[in-house]
């Protein structure tokens, strides 16, 4: 199925969790705010929200630095 991840159509497994999708991508889901058709999803739903046909997300990574 198509999403739209910051911007970008990607193809993806149906069914597909926002975590795994996170995972798949080599970010670390503990580093990464997640927008999910404008709506924020808080941390612990990462694992439980499956993303649609055609769903827009947006993930912000924060790093550290110093």
């Amino acid at each position: 199925m198509k999403i739209i991840c910051n911007g970008e159509e990607k193809e993806v497994a149906a069914g597909i969790k926002l975590e795994e999708l996170i995972l798949k991508l080599g970010l670390n889901p503990d580093t990464v705010v997640a927008e999910c058709d404008d709506r924020i999803i808080q941390r612990q739903n990462y694992a439980s929200l499956e993303l649609s046909e055609n769903s827009k997300l947006e993930l912000i990574r924060f790093v550290g630095g110093g």
